[in-house]
């Protein structure tokens, strides 16, 4: 009865957020530099970006490091980065990483409303990134993912692999773009014949990636600009009424439809000092009837502690649907 109850209710959530629920952890952004500046981080050269971004994106990469990372969330909700990433000159760059995403303490509760016990639901998503340098302005890149969902109790975890492809290109000196094709493949079949219930499959969204940077002030102003268009299929149940048996019989035919949604986000950081930067960030700019645009804000210090050169970085976001705010909190070691 406690799922049964769960399951209506997930059905009353708003259209936009059932849209989201496979593979969300892949595209909530990584770390406290990416969601500070809004995650428009696909043409970002710097040096400073995660290759879980784009691939194309590791040969930039200046230094080896290890980065650990955790937010700070409302409704009982968690969130975790860890990330290795290291160059391989001269023309290439690798970069590994895990996201965990949860939620706990969900109150279950039967049709009659009495309290059953209490639920919780985990997500994991695993990525490898390799990028090479093709030419002197060219840099291409391929990634990994490997996601996990722990959803319910009584259903088995579910598991998949989604690819993807990356590449960046120098227009000048200080522009450079890139282009994404994120979550080839990737989809969670869920198995609930057992529960009385049918197998259930959700395709991750194809999500089609353009990003831009703009590097200003003698390297210290950077600004960012990323477009998305997402394509997500979903399968449809129409009703039909047929005759057997010279008797009315209501059947349902499957359908695929495909859905599209654009995504614009926009960030900039400015360095004041060498040790302290400041950032921010603006995503889902065009959601204002589905939650409302996500502002965020923050800064990265750097200190060194011996041999060892230490940035803390931390990023405030206002999240949608007055969910309050999200803090995040990145440590980086550079080794």
């Amino acid at each position: 009865m406690g799922r049964l109850l769960t399951l209506c209710l997930l059905w009353l959530l708003p259209t936009s957020v059932i849209a989201q629920t496979a593979g969300v952890p892949g595209s909530m952004g990584f770390g406290a530099r990416g969601i500070a500046i809004g995650n428009a981080l696909a043409g970002d050269a710097s040096g400073s970006a995660s290759p879980f971004y784009n691939p194309a994106l590791a040969p930039y990469l200046t230094d080896q490091s290890l980065g650990i990372s955790a937010a700070l969330l409302t409704q009982d909700r968690q969130l975790q980065f860890i990330e290795l990433r290291t160059p391989l000159k001269p023309l290439a760059g690798i970069a590994a990483g895990l996201i965990h995403a949860g939620v706990s303490k969900i109150d279950q509760r039967d049709l009659s409303g009495y309290h059953t016990g209490m639920l919780s639901t985990n997500e994991y998503a695993f990525f490898a990134a390799f990028g090479l340098r093709v030419g002197q302005f060219t840099s291409i890149g391929i990634g990994l993912q490997l996601f996990r969902n722990d959803l319910h109790q009584e259903l088995s975890p579910v598991q998949t692999f989604g690819l993807d492809i990356g590449a960046s290109i120098r227009v000048i000196p200080s522009v450079h773009l890139g282009f994404v094709v994120d979550d080839l493949l990737a989809k969670y079949t869920w198995d609930t014949a057992g529960a009385g219930g049918r197998g259930i499959t959700d395709k991750f969204p194809t999500r089609l990636r353009l990003g831009g940077s703009w590097i200003l002030l003698e390297n210290r102003l950077q600004l960012l600009f990323e477009y998305e268009s997402r394509f997500s299929v979903r399968d449809v149940f129409e009703p039909e009424i047929v005759f057997s048996s010279n008797r009315p019989q209501q059947v349902f035919n499957r359908r695929e439809l495909t859905l599209h949604k654009s995504h614009f986000r926009v960030g900039a950081e400015y360095m004041l000092v060498p040790a302290l930067v400041i950032r921010t960030g603006m995503s889902s700019l065009e959601e204002i009837s589905d939650g409302g645009p996500r502002p965020s804000a923050g800064f990265r210090i750097e200190q060194s502690l011996g041999l060892l050169v230490t940035q803390v970085a931390y990023t405030f976001v206002l999240e949608p649907y007055a969910l309050g705010t999200m803090h995040l909190v990145t440590l980086r070691f550079f080794l």
